[in-house]
């Protein structure tokens, strides 16, 4: 490229020569022209060189700048068009998070609830997930902790479940005190959480929006057992309530206290004993000095089973004997002669019948397995156990998600919650419908309690005697 520019001054070093020279020596000018004619050859030359090597130079640039610029709209198209289609019908992962009483009082009725949540998970994945009208295919994945039964344990937990965890969607620990707890965290962070395994009326009456009640609340929880009194023996005129002073227990008996009242029962003994209570014989004792012809009450399993030995081996005669929680669960029966006679108000048992077509009787949609194969699922999963109405409770508060999420037709919170204040369904758990008024929202209105009662008939089991239309026996009164 440097000669490109000396060609100009050469010529003119030519001419001048040529004319102070006149018609001098030929071989001077010879050589002058010869050096004119090889330096302008080779200055041309150079020059086409130069020309032709930026053309290339230029083109070649040109070209890979089109070819870049082609792929990069290529590539873009294509990144584009894949996530769009991925997007449209694509899969999403939807975490669950909640807490286990592994650990401390509740790890029975606890671990009941939680192997029928994790059977129902288990269920949705192996069908292929949820699937959304556009495609979408919902997944779903468990992140749980030991909250060892305490409170503390509970919020500390829950909140690590909301933030760190990022779950989507919350499930309730067992346990109303427990669930109080959780609660107030699930609102806090604004994630819908369903509760099971906690009827307490009052978590549902402190202004919460996001948290939805599966059981029948506490309030309503052993008015049956009343009427199914009032029914058995009208001349009943003495009750006794001995409970655990817990949220639960103490919600519950204070209003079948009300109840009783209404319908003119005298209340001889209304007390509460302390959660961590094992020996009974004080309690005891009142009940025997004031000799009513019922006792309701209890609170927990490990409470209610030893109360119920205990009151067994003082050989108390009384006719008529309801505790909570305890009684429907199948280890109950392991107190033998202690269990029989003993009744107990359950939020589900296998031998109710709801069906597709019952809910089709009653004007309802219906979702899920039916009872027998619920209860085929668990048994198999579970290495031939039966389910309890705890674990009946925990597959159906996923039941009751799921189905918010098929009909919110999308995981978006606002969406699930808007189609969970909807929900009017019967499941294999029983009747599902929310309280949405400001006072009482996420209450559980659709829900009722049935009555078992551990009966002898070559061998302890359980019998429905309440209600009347559900019951598989009549009741064993008074109490052997």
């Amino acid at each position: 490229m440097k000669k490109r520019w000396m060609l100009p001054f050469v010529l003119l070093f030519v001419l001048v020569l040529a004319a102070c020279n006149g018609n001098g020596d030929d071989t001077a000018a010879d050589t002058a022209a010869d050096t004119t004619a090889d330096t302008a050859a080779e200055a041309t030359a150079d020059t086409a060189a130069d020309t032709t090597a930026d053309t290339a130079a230029d083109t070649t640039a040109d070209t890979a700048a089109d070819t870049t610029a082609d792929t990069a709209a290529d590539t873009t198209a294509d990144t584009a068009a894949d996530t769009t289609a991925d997007t449209a019908a694509g899969s999403e992962e939807v975490i669950i998070g909640f807490t286990a009483s592994q650990t401390g009082k509740q790890n029975v009725s606890s671990t009941g609830q939680v192997n029928g949540l994790q059977l129902w998970m288990d269920s949705v994945n192996a069908a292929g997930g949820i699937e959304l009208s556009d495609g979408t295919i919902v997944t779903l994945k468990s992140v749980t902790y030991d909250d060892e039964s305490n409170t503390d344990r509970v919020q500390e937990l829950y909140t690590r479940l909301a933030t760190e965890d990022d779950a989507n969607f919350l499930i309730s620990p067992y346990s109303s005190g427990l669930t109080a707890a959780a609660a107030v965290i699930a609102e806090q962070y604004g994630k819908v959480m369903i509760t099971t395994g906690a009827a307490s009326d009052s978590t549902y009456q402190q202004g919460l929006t996001t948290v939805y009640q599966a059981y029948t609340p506490a309030s309503r929880y052993l008015t049956g057992a009343l009427d199914l009194l009032q029914q058995t023996d009208p001349d009943v005129e003495k009750v006794a309530f001995v409970y655990e002073n817990s949220k639960f227990s103490t919600g519950v008996v204070e209003a079948a206290k009300t109840y009783a009242e209404s319908l003119g029962y005298e209340i001889v003994l209304f007390e509460g004993y302390d959660p961590d209570s094992t020996d009974f014989g004080p309690f005891i004792n009142k009940i025997e000095a004031s000799a009513p012809d019922a006792i309701l009450g209890g609170g927990h399993f490990q409470d209610g089973s030893t109360f119920a030995r205990q009151l067994a081996e003082k050989n108390i005669d009384v006719k008529f004997f309801t505790l909570l929680v305890a009684p429907p669960e199948p280890d109950f029966a392991d107190l033998g002669q202690a269990a029989l006679g003993v009744i107990g108000p359950s939020q589900w048992e296998k031998q109710a019948t709801f069906t597709s077509e019952s809910a089709a009787e009653a004007g309802l949609a219906w979702f899920g397995p039916t009872s027998t194969e619920f209860v085929d699922a668990y048994t198999g999963a579970y290495g031939g156990d039966e389910p309890s109405y705890h674990a009946a409770g925990g597959y159906a508060a996923g039941l009751i998600l799921q189905q918010a999420i098929l009909e919110a037709d999308s995981t978006d919170p606002d969406a699930v919650k808007a189609a969970l204040d909807g929900m009017d369904l019967l499941t294999f758990f029983g009747h599902i419908k929310f309280d949405t008024t400001e006072a009482s929202h996420g209450l559980q209105i659709g829900h009722s309690m049935i009555y078992i009662q551990w009966q002898d008939d070559g061998g302890l089991m359980k019998q429905v005697v309440w209600p009347a239309e559900g019951a598989t026996a009549d009741v064993l009164y008074p109490k052997p």
